[in-house]
């Protein structure tokens, strides 16, 4: 079995994998944590499945969030007795990436275009709806061309409220109506209908400019599928993506 992690800016991601069977998840937050906390964690959900650490022979981390690499590499060696493989300059990821210095091109950026190529072919976009939005964009033969990052719709629904004071936070859902007649609604409606307009549009002008209209395009993260009710341009959401896709790149790199 094969364990993956995904250390983002807000939360962790973990999978566990059979081969390429995703068999188990777990979220946790991306805090102060020690190593041994975070073990206490994983430890309790591999005894809930009843899978004894020794079956977990290999492990891969992504992580854009540097203050919890060492723990977890650390913790990994510790209790599972073997180094991790880390997403970075070395690994192979079976795309031929154009960005100008692919070493600033974010780990999980790559792990999600890795899953998206093998799972869903090229041409493809690859939006990740987290705290950051980030849309890459994959040309056949598994070009990666490049991409665009924006604003995520969480930290701007805060932002929002933080700079305004008499604005409350709002629950992110899409209202019934874009005319709004609460302050709640008119909220809602300009977060979650603006950021959708900007995905749409995003999504038009990286397939005209790339010359790719019939490219498939992928949504991953969080709020995925919040955004792709509100949208017609996303044709797959996979909320597992970037586990997936790490677990490509370990069995592409493992021997």
């Amino acid at each position: 079995m094969t364990i993956v992690f995904d250390i983002g800016n807000t939360n962790i991601k973990m999978g566990l994998f059979n081969d390429d069977e995703l068999t188990y998840t777990l979220r946790m937050a991306s805090s102060n944590k020690t190593g041994d906390e975070y073990w206490l964690l994983i430890k309790d959900m591999l005894s809930v499945k009843n899978i004894p650490i020794r079956d977990v022979e290999g492990a891969i981390i992504s992580s854009v969030n540097p203050n919890l690499n060492y723990t977890f590499e650390h913790m990994i060696e510790t209790y599972f007795g073997f180094k991790p493989m880390i997403v970075g300059a070395g690994l192979k990821t079976g795309l031929n990436i154009k960005y100008d210095n692919p070493k600033e091109l974010g780990a999980d950026r790559v792990v999600n275009c890795v899953g998206a190529y093998r799972l869903y072919g090229a041409p493809c976009i690859v939006i990740d709806c987290g705290t950051a939005t980030t849309f890459n964009v994959i040309a056949d033969g598994g070009e990666l061309l490049g991409g665009a990052i924006s604003f995520g719709l969480k930290s701007a629904a805060e932002s929002l409220s933080a700079a305004a004071a008499r604005l409350p936070k709002v629950e992110l859902v899409a209202p019934a109506r874009a005319i709004g007649r609460t302050t709640i609604t008119n909220m809602q409606s300009g977060i979650i209908y603006g950021y959708s307009g900007m995905v749409e549009s995003m999504v038009a002008r990286l397939k005209r400019e790339a010359g790719l209209p019939d490219a498939k395009v992928v949504a991953t993260g969080g709020i995925s599928d919040v955004v792709n009710k509100c949208v017609d341009v996303i044709d797959v959401v996979d909320r597992t993506l970037t586990l997936r896709g790490l677990n490509i790149m370990y069995q592409l790199n493992k021997k």
